[in-house]
């Protein structure tokens, strides 16, 4: 039991004195970026998507 009290209370201690946590301006950047970087693939695969369609269309049932 003594080395679960010491694991919780060393893991307290290190999130709350020994972490940096990001400021809100910080988090705001990293979730912008997230979030362009995720619509621009999600569009990368739509065009793909659609140009392998037409393609597999067009050669394989000639239509």
């Amino acid at each position: 039991m003594e080395k679960l009290t010491l694991y919780l209370k060393e893991s307290y201690h290190e999130l709350t004195k020994e972490v940096h946590w990001p400021t809100a301006a910080q988090l705001q950047e990293s979730t912008l970026v997230v979030l362009t970087t995720s619509a621009i693939l999600a569009l990368m695969i739509f065009f793909m998507d659609n140009a392998c369609g037409i393609i597999i269309k067009k050669g394989i049932y000639g239509l």
